[in-house]
């Protein structure tokens, strides 16, 4: 599967927070977050095992009570269950990749 750049497809899912699944395959979903600095994502959790890079901006992601301030070209693995939420510090870009498939993002 290919996916060629677009600004199309975007989706507003809270406040401040935009998401578009990239391309999907048949175990893994890649989707890029366009995230306003102010915006929260509040903790919650779910089965999926999420892979993130932070493409641009500062974010301060907290995992299971780890909190780290992130920026550009820093990674995560969040595991599936753990709880987590994020403060966005900056306007930021992040690249996110989930195990298994999330239907729920699918196009």
């Amino acid at each position: 599967m290919f996916e060629e750049k677009s600004d199309a497809g975007y989706q507003q899912v809270l406040p401040g927070i935009r998401q578009k699944t990239l391309v999907h395959g048949e175990k893994t979903l890649m989707v890029e977050f366009l995230l306003e600095k102010g915006a929260l994502l509040p903790l919650h959790s779910h089965p999926h095992e999420q892979t993130g890079y932070l493409v641009s901006g500062r974010i301060r992601l907290s995992i299971d009570g780890d909190k780290r301030e992130l920026q550009p070209g820093d990674s995560w693995c969040i595991a599936g269950g753990a709880r987590h939420n994020a403060d966005i510090l900056e306007d930021s870009v992040a690249i996110e990749v989930f195990s298994p498939v999330r239907e729920e993002y699918l196009p």
